[in-house]
């Protein structure tokens, strides 16, 4: 499944699974990831996979890249990681105050915002990896329909919980950050949480992600819980 081992400098190594980014290539990152996450192998000290690699760091001291390498090549993949994925469903308010974007979205894409959200909505997503920003879910894939390109002049500062879409992906701002993504929504609901020090990650790579729309007056409630 992984197309090449190489070293990432002095003590990481690189694997890489192919040059297309597609939910069957990411799948199996993500299977090396949990598999190498519950093996706990001697010298590893990170683990980060994005959509179709996967970055292992290690301690100079503890292993090297040939023996690390070894142990990757004849590793047994768990079959029951498949069991750690989540369906999650997440709540989205497409007011015109939080849907930054939708006057753009409308122009470029010849449709209506009602039907941009329905198309939205109507689709479960798949988290390819988090990165970026702490927690930030890249999410795919998108329905073809309303795909589009990044802003010609990103943003200097995207709201927290701000909903964007470009090309395949849709992400979740975790925190108030820069960012030319196309904004859709904004959801009420933290998705990425440091005093859980176990799972700060509401969204995780793997995971089964599904929007649905709630109104202004429902967003605010979410505050007052």
């Amino acid at each position: 499944m992984i197309k090449n081992i190489v070293n990432l400098g002095d003590a990481a190594i690189y694997c890489d699974f192919g040059e297309e980014v597609t939910k069957d290539i990411n799948s199996k990152v993500i299977k090396y990831f949990r598999t190498l996450k519950n093996k706990n192998l001697k010298g590893v000290t990170n683990l980060s996979p994005s959509y179709n690699k996967l970055i292992i760091t290690f301690d100079l001291n503890e292993t090297t890249f040939i023996e690390l390498k070894n142990n990757i090549l004849n590793l047994k993949l768990d079959d029951e990681t498949k069991n750690e994925s989540s369906k999650i469903s997440i709540p989205i308010c497409c007011d015109k105050e939080y849907s930054l974007d939708i006057d753009r979205l409308e122009e470029k894409l010849n449709k209506s915002k009602s039907d941009i959200i329905k198309i939205f909505i109507n689709k479960t997503y798949f988290c390819y990896m988090t990165g970026f920003v702490a927690g930030m879910p890249f999410l795919g894939d998108i329905n073809y329909k309303i795909q589009l390109n990044r802003l010609e002049t990103p943003r200097v500062k995207v709201p927290k919980g701000s909903v964007g879409i470009t090309e395949q992906f849709c992400n979740v701002y975790t925190f108030e950050s820069p960012g030319g993504w196309n904004i859709i929504g904004n959801t009420p609901i933290s998705i990425f949480d440091s005093t859980h020090k176990k799972k700060p990650n509401l969204i995780n790579p793997g995971d089964e992600i599904t929007f649905y729309e709630i109104s202004k007056k429902d967003y605010i409630k979410f505050y007052e819980k």
